[in-house]
C-alpha cells in the first residue's frame, strides 16, 4: 500500500466547490514526537468529511489547529477563507466546535446552558431566548429544558451540546468523536441531526473510531497515520484499495454456468451452487464489461453481486505497522458486504 493514496471520484470532474476548510503541509510536534508530518487537506463547503485514526494519529491536534485552539509548527491551514494564524478572529466567529468530552454544565438547567451561551455570542436577550427556545425544539428537549443537566442520557447531553454549538448559527462545525460512549439508538440519533446540519448547508468535520460512522455519514474520508494522511476518497473508492473484492455469478441452468465456467479466466468454481467467483474491484468498467459479455454470449446469469471489503478492511490494512510500498492482506475474519445487482 502506497504511503499515501489520493483518490478522485468520477463525480468530481465539474468545477469544484469552494473550500470550507483547506490545509497544506500542516505540521504539528511536540517535543522530539512529530504528530502532523505535512497533511494537506481540502473539504468542499456544505459536505461533511471523516477524518479517522488510530488513538495519537493527530485527529484531536488537527481540529484544535483548525478551530484556533492550539497553533501549528508549520505549513498553512485556511477555515471559512480565514488563515487560522494570521486571522483567528474571522475563523472563531464562522465555526463551532463540539469536543469527544461534553462542555454542557451539569450543575445548570438545559435551557440556561443555551442561554449562557447566547449571552456568549452576545445575543440581546430577546434573540437569546428566541434562538434557545427554537433550538431545544429542533434537538426534542423542550421537556428536559428546566432539569439540570447533569439528570440528562449521555444521548441528551450531546443534543444539548450541538445545540448549544450552534446558537451562533456556525456555518462549519467540527466533531470531534461526537457519539463516542453513546448507545446504538442514540448515535443514530446524533447521525440524523448530522445530516440535517448538512441539508441546511452546514459543513461537518467529524473525526470518529465508528467506522461505521464515517461509511455513513462522509462524502469524503481520510486516513490519518503516523502524522500523514495515508489515503483519501469516498467511501466505496477507500474500499477498492484493498484486494479480496470479487463479483459473483449464480446460474439455475447447468449448462449456462458450465459455458461460462469455460469462457471466462481466473474464475473460481463453485459446482454445487452453480456459482462463479471473478476477481474485481467493483467498479462500473468491471461490472459493465461482465454485463456486456454474458449479453453478448447469451449467457443468463440469474444474480450478480458485488463484494467488497469494508472500512474496517481499509482501516486495518492502512494503519498496520508494514513495510513500506508493501500491500497489506485485510483481515480473514470479517466478512465482505455485499450488494445484489
Amino acid at each position: 500500500m502506497p504511503s499515501s493514496v489520493m483518490l478522485t471520484s468520477s463525480r468530481a470532474s465539474g468545477p469544484q466547490s469552494p473550500a470550507a476548510v483547506s490545509t497544506v503541509g500542516l505540521r504539528k510536534s511536540y517535543g522530539d514526537k512529530t504528530v502532523l508530518d505535512g497533511i494537506d487537506l481540502r473539504i468542499p463547503a456544505g459536505s461533511v468529511f471523516a477524518l479517522l485514526g488510530p488513538n495519537g494519529a493527530g485527529k484531536t491536534t488537527t481540529v484544535q489547529i483548525l478551530s484556533t485552539l492550539i497553533t501549528a509548527d508549520g505549513g498553512q491551514a485556511q477555515v471559512a477563507g480565514h488563515d487560522v494564524a494570521t486571522s483567528p478572529d474571522g475563523v472563531r466567529a464562522a465555526i463551532g466546535v463540539t469536543g469527544q468530552f461534553s462542555a454542557v454544565d451539569g450543575l445548570i438547567t438545559g435551557e440556561e446552558n443555551m442561554l449562557l451561551m447566547a449571552d456568549l455570542h452576545h445575543l440581546s436577550k430577546r434573540e437569546g431566548r428566541r434562538v434557545t427556545a427554537e433550538l431545544l425544539e429542533r434537538f426534542d428537549l423542550v421537556d428536559a429544558a428546566r432539569k439540570p443537566a447533569q439528570s440528562y442520557s449521555g444521548g441528551m447531553k450531546r443534543r444539548l451540546d450541538i445545540a448549544m454549538t450552534l446558537v451562533g448559527n456556525p456555518r462549519i462545525i467540527f466533531l470531534d468523536e461526537p457519539t463516542t460512549g453513546l448507545d446504538p439508538r442514540s448515535r443514530h440519533n446524533m447521525w440524523q441531526i448530522i445530516r440535517e446540519l448538512v441539508s441546511d448547508g452546514v459543513t461537518v468535520f467529524l473525526t470518529t473510531q465508528y467506522l461505521e460512522e464515517a461509511d455513513e455519514l462522509a462524502d469524503r474520508i481520510a486516513v490519518l497515520n503516523n502524522g500523514k494522511i495515508a489515503a483519501e476518497g469516498t467511501a466505496d473508492e477507500l474500499k477498492r484499495l484493498i484486494p479480496g473484492g470479487h463479483i459473483r455469478l449464480r446460474f439455475s441452468d447447468p449448462s449456462a454456468y458450465q459455458s461460462a465456467a469455460l469462457a471466462l479466466r481466473e474464475v473460481t468454481r463453485d459446482d454445487e451452487a452453480l456459482a462463479l467467483q471473478i476477481p474485481s474491484d467493483g467498479s462500473q468498467r468491471e461490472l459493465r464489461s461482465i454485463l456486456d459479455w454474458l449479453d453478448s454470449a447469451g449467457i443468463e446469469a440469474d444474480e450478480l453481486t458485488v463484494h467488497t471489503p469494508d472500512l474496517d478492511d481499509v482501516f486495518f490494512a492502512l494503519t498496520a505497522a508494514t513495510v513500506p510500498n508493501q500491500p497489506t492482506q485485510p483481515k480473514q475474519t470479517n466478512q465482505p458486504k455485499e450488494t445484489a445487482r
